[in-house]
C-alpha cells in the first residue's frame, strides 16, 4: 500500500478524531469550572487523539520509500507527537483539515485559493483565540481573559491590524501571536498573488480573443 492510499483512507477518521481533539481541548479553557470527572475524561480522549495521530505517522513512515526525507517533510507531525506535553502545539493535530480543504477546493488557482484563504481565516483566528485564552487567562497581568478578547485579539492580529488594546503577556502566548502574525501575512499574501494571477490571465485570454478576431477577419479579406 502506497502512503498516498493510506492517506485516503484515514482521512475522514482523522479529521473526526481532530475535531474531537478540539472540543476536548477547548471545552476546559472555555469552562474553567468543568467538573473534575468530565475534566478528566475530556484527557483520555485528548491523549487516545495523540495515539490515534502517533499510529498514523508511524504507519505512514513505513510505506515511504524515502523515510528520513518525509519525516523532514512533515516536520510538524513528528513535533505534535515528541511533544505533546505543550498544549498549543497539540492545535497541530487539526492540521487534518487542510487535507479536506485539498480535497474539496476547486481545480483552478483563484477556487484554491479562495478555500484555503476562508478556511486558514477561520481556523487561526478560533484556534488561535482558544490557544491564547489557555496560556493567558490565568496569568498575572493578563488583560485576555475571556473567549470574547481572545477572538478580537485573534482576529486583530491575523488581520494585521494590531490595536494594541489586547495583547499577550506569556511568553507562550507570544509565541502563539508570532504564528498567527506570519498567518496573516501569508493570508494577505495568498490574496494579492491571486487578485494578480487572475488579472494576468483576464489579459491573456483577451489578447487570444482578439488575436482571433483579427485573424478571422483576415481569413474573410482573403
Amino acid at each position: 500500500m502506497s502512503v498516498e492510499r493510506w492517506e485516503r483512507r484515514v482521512e475522514v477518521p482523522l479529521l473526526l478524531l481532530a475535531l474531537a481533539f478540539l472540543v476536548a481541548y477547548a471545552w476546559p479553557v472555555l469552562d474553567p469550572r468543568l467538573d473534575p470527572t468530565l475534566d478528566v475524561f475530556l484527557g483520555y480522549v485528548s491523549w487516545t487523539v495523540w495515539a490515534a495521530f502517533a499510529l498514523d505517522f508511524a504507519v505512514r513512515l513505513a510505506l515511504a520509500q524515502d523515510r528520513r526525507h518525509y519525516a523532514l517533510q512533515h516536520w510538524y507531525d513528528v513535533a505534535l507527537i515528541a511533544l505533546p506535553v505543550l498544549r498549543p502545539l497539540r492545535l497541530l493535530r487539526l492540521l487534518a483539515f487542510l487535507r479536506i480543504l485539498n480535497r474539496s477546493a476547486a481545480g483552478n488557482l483563484a477556487g484554491r485559493v479562495t478555500t484555503y484563504v476562508i478556511g486558514a481565516a477561520v481556523m487561526a483566528v478560533g484556534l488561535g483565540a482558544v490557544a491564547v485564552l489557555d496560556v493567558e487567562q490565568d496569568a498575572k497581568g493578563a488583560n485576555i481573559t475571556t473567549i470574547g478578547d481572545a477572538l478580537w485579539w485573534a482576529s486583530t492580529t491575523v488581520t494585521t491590524v494590531g490595536y494594541g488594546d489586547r495583547y499577550p503577556v506569556t511568553t507562550t502566548g507570544r509565541v502563539i501571536a508570532v504564528a498567527l502574525m506570519i498567518v496573516g501575512i501569508a493570508l494577505v499574501g495568498a490574496v494579492t498573488a491571486s487578485i494578480a494571477a487572475w488579472f494576468v490571465a483576464s489579459l491573456d485570454k483577451d489578447q487570444r480573443t482578439k488575436a482571433s478576431e483579427v485573424a478571422a477577419a483576415s481569413d474573410e479579406l482573403h
